[in-house]
């Protein structure tokens, strides 16, 4: 089943606002990652006042919706615009339909990650869309959950 939720994004302040979120719809937060706890890669490090932020959070709303956010990084491009500070998060159930949706809704925009197995476990992609809207593809595999 393909589910579309919203992902935040935020310049030092998603720990905050995401506890903020958690007393209004109550739950407990499924996922809470930072910086400091990615793996090196090449070529890419954040700054050191960096690395408490949040690289992503998830906080279930229903069965069906989860919201997520993370913190911006220097490392990953200018601090996000207030407006337009999110992206929709779309997860699929195969690599093949994460492909094809990701190559659909990409074409004529600009990606910012291709398709690639990350370290966290999922298959995932980024890139903003023709019309300017940021876009997340995902596939979980069951070896991963």
């Amino acid at each position: 089943m393909t589910t579309v939720n919203i992902y935040l994004t935020f310049n030092g302040y998603c720990e905050e606002a995401f506890n903020f979120y958690r007393s209004v719809f109550g739950g407990e937060f499924h996922t809470i990652s930072r910086f400091k706890e990615m793996p090196p890669m090449k070529d890419m490090t954040y700054p050191a006042e960096e690395a408490e932020r949040l690289m992503h959070i998830s906080l279930p709303i229903s069965k069906e919706t989860v919201l997520m956010g993370s913190d911006s990084s220097l490392a990953f491009g200018p601090p996000p615009v207030i407006g337009t500070n999110y992206s929709i998060s779309v997860t699929v159930d195969s690599k093949k339909e994460a492909d094809r949706v990701f190559e659909a809704l990409s074409e004529g925009g600009k990606i910012g990650m291709p398709m690639d197995k990350t370290f966290w476990g999922s298959y995932f992609g980024m890139f903003t869309d023709k019309y300017g809207i940021n876009w997340m593809v995902s596939f979980e595999a069951e070896e991963n959950k």
